[in-house]
């Protein structure tokens, strides 16, 4: 016999899940176990023990940014050899540097931090061997560097401006480690590109390139129009690839009062066809006022001109008159007709990565407005209530505006996530809000993968989703979603592949508990731990569950249920971190797995699931204060593999197996005194084996 799920033989009455997921089990190929971790050495775990950690460790595929460090007396340096460094341990994360990585550039003396820069070659050791050392005469202590440019020039920022940022990197008081994840990148770029340097307030310095549109000739004959513009639009061409493309000692700007290198490579992509059409045309039109300038060389001329000097004019495409003495030379060309190239491409890159700053700020308040109309329809259907109650009648005009109002948004505060699962057709990454009091779905942005039989832990307004597979391999990753920036970011693995595992939050960590692979059911519970960004093993339970449920209540974390590898189970048992281990509390009244369980005016409400035999629509309500399991009224459907989630003080149960291949396409909603009533019957809640979860988002 084999756990829930999957088929069990031998008996007349035995559970098969039927369509696709019947067949789990023989498509699965051997997978071993496998534990990842972030450092290199082991984790003691006695209370008493100090564990020394020089860096995060992310893998190359979670290092969303790197900050270095120098002080007043190195900055300048870094900035001018457009060099950064750090000592040789951080190596084992410098190497994972790629070009095009952001970077930022922490002062130690001042405490503020610099950027935006991005890498400009990979991670190596000793670019510059005798980097900030006074001669040369010792190598550098560090040299663990990275070539680097600049993306956006900005204010500093002071560290009380963006320690929340990156408070879980804080080890010590004034200590944080340099690995950034991409959520901690994200929002330090958002930081920093609120204080960019507006477009014409920073001081280029850019080697001095003129283009002598008038430039006095041996002759009186202007060269014909369309040759000079011909000429010019080569100069063009030829003085903008300069720019791009020179040696960073002849295209420096000032960065906060250093020298800093041209972002030449990005200038490059963002200089496009209309951008240099616009400056060609700039450039034609002040040529032509200086053609009709009466520049009479007779009166100008005063030796041989600079041949050197006249760059856009071909040899023999002029004469000299007679009569003119070849030692005359003409004076300095008029000052509106000299133009720096370089300077016109940075105003424009400029002007380019400022638009980009106001198109991601028009965004940001795209996104409060969207609050705060969602503030007014909460407001407006208070406001309807009341007016209801006092048999006040809406106007016409009112009753459209509300209407439309619930159309377009739903409310967040009756609302709960649905995540992954299976349709009878299809494994699904979608990632939907359901709005309880309208029967409303809508879809937000799906997780980077299918996934299903997994677990779903809120924390800290964060939505984490562990492990599940994808009907046929089963995964050991696990994804946060930000309901604000509705974005997706990729977190630190579990220790091994698993699915119909249970999760809960306890103590600003995340535990994972029970599940199984292919293999086996396991007992194992590993958490969490956001300080140090990877998960850890922890006391195990009692028994194995696959298929449990396990929830938080009072700072104590209670598991209940599962299949252990032979037989079905009806025990629970709770782990209070003060106690240090898992202890058992009273039996359920029956053996029930792929179940939920919530939490509900302090009590634990065992919801559904397998009893061995069947799907049950059975209930079981659980009173910590007196320690008993009683029966409580059963909801209208059986379901298990079912989501379900509370909800201003109501059980919400979505979707889930009735029996066989027929999926639960109905939603069924509990409050205490009035018993279970069915709330909406669609096929876009007929969902099995995925994961929900209040939305506490406000």
């Amino acid at each position: 016999m084999q756990r829930d799920g999957y088929k069990r033989q031998g008996n007349d009455n035995c559970w098969t899940q039927m369509h696709h997921w019947s067949e789990i089990d023989s498509r699965l190929g051997s997978m071993k176990k496998t534990q990842t971790s972030h450092f290199s050495g082991t984790l003691p775990f006695s209370s008493n023990s100090v564990v020394t950690v020089r860096s995060r460790n992310l893998k190359k595929n979670e290092l969303g940014g790197v900050i270095f460090g120098c002080k007043n007396s190195t900055i300048k340096e870094c900035l001018s050899k457009q060099l950064f460094g750090l000592p040789a341990h951080h190596f084992s994360y410098v190497k994972n540097i790629e070009p095009g990585l952001p970077l930022f550039l922490f002062n130690y003396s001042n405490r503020k931090l610099h950027g935006i820069f991005a890498a400009a070659s990979k991670g190596k050791m000793s670019i510059d061997p005798y980097a900030w050392t006074m001669d040369g005469a010792v190598r550098t202590e560090y040299p663990a560097q990275v070539q680097i440019h600049v993306r956006l020039q900005c204010h500093p920022l002071s560290e009380e401006k963006f320690r929340h940022v990156i408070a879980d990197n804080y080890h010590k008081y004034n200590h944080f480690w340099f690995e950034l994840d991409h959520g901690q990148t994200s929002k330090l770029i958002t930081l920093l590109e609120s204080l960019a340097i507006a477009p014409g307030n920073s001081d280029i310095r850019n080697t001095t390139m003129w283009i002598n549109v008038s430039q006095s000739l041996p002759s009186l004959e202007m060269p014909r129009e369309g040759e000079a513009f011909k000429m010019l639009e080569s100069e063009i061409e030829h003085l903008t690839h300069f720019s791009t493309k020179s040696d960073s000692t002849e295209n420096d700007f000032l960065f906060d009062g250093y020298i800093q290198p041209l972002d030449t490579p990005v200038v490059e992509n963002e200089v496009n066809q209309d951008e240099k059409n616009l400056i060609f045309m700039k450039l034609k039109e002040l040529a032509l006022n200086c053609e009709n300038e009466d520049l009479s060389l007779a009166n100008n001329v005063h030796d041989t001109p600079d041949l050197n000097n006249i760059g856009f004019v071909e040899e023999g495409s002029f004469e000299a008159p007679a009569g003119l003495d070849k030692k005359e030379e003409s004076p300095s060309p008029p000052f509106e007709c000299q133009y720096d190239i370089p300077q016109l491409v940075q105003a424009v890159k400029e002007l380019t990565d400022f638009k980009k700053i106001q198109t991601e700020r028009n965004f940001y308040l795209e996104q409060k407005l969207m609050g705060a109309e969602l503030e007014i329809q909460h407001l407006k259907d208070r406001c309807t209530m009341l007016e209801s109650a006092c048999n006040i009648p809406l106007t016409y005009v009112e009753k459209t505006v509300i209407n439309s109002s619930t159309e377009l948004h739903l409310d967040p505060r009756d609302s709960l996530f649905l995540i992954g699962g299976f349709d009878g057709e299809s494994w699904l990454a979608t990632m939907d809000l359901y709005c309880t009091s309208q029967n409303a779905i809508k879809s937000l942005k799906s997780m980077s993968l299918v996934r299903s039989h997994a677990s779903v832990v809120d924390l800290n307004g964060d939505i984490y989703v562990l492990g599940g597979g994808n009907g046929h391999v089963w995964y050991d990753t696990v994804e946060s979603y930000n309901p604000v920036l509705d974005n997706w970011t990729l977190c630190p693995s579990l220790n091994q592949k698993k699915g119909s595992l249970s999760g809960a939050a306890l103590n600003n960590n995340i535990f994972a508990v029970g599940g199984g692979d292919e293999d086996d059911c396991f007992s194992d519970v590993e958490m969490l731990d956001l300080d140090i960004g990877r998960w850890i093993p922890t006391r195990s339970m009692l028994e194995k569950r696959f298929a449990l449920a396990a929830v938080e209540l009072n700072g104590v974390l209670y598991a209940t249920g599962g299949y252990d590898g032979k037989d079905y189970l009806k025990s629970a048992e709770r782990f209070d971190p003060r106690e240090h281990s898992w202890t058992k509390i009273q039996n359920m009244n029956t053996k029930r797995s792929c179940h939920s369980l919530v939490v509900l005016n302090e009590k634990l409400y065992a919801l559904g699931g397998f009893d061995a035999s069947a799907m049950v629509p059975s209930v079981e309500v659980f009173d910590p204060r007196l320690g008993v399991w009683m029966m409580g009224e059963p909801m209208n459907h059986p379901r298990g593999y079912f989501a379900a989630a509370v909800v201003k003080d109501s059980i919400y149960v979505i979707g889930g197996v009735k029996v066989g291949q027929n999926i639960v396409e109905t939603v069924e909603n509990y409050k205490e005194g009035q018993g279970w009533r069915e709330t909406w019957t669609t096929a876009v809640v007929k969902r099995g084996f995925m994961s929900a979860i209040a939305c506490t988002h406000q």
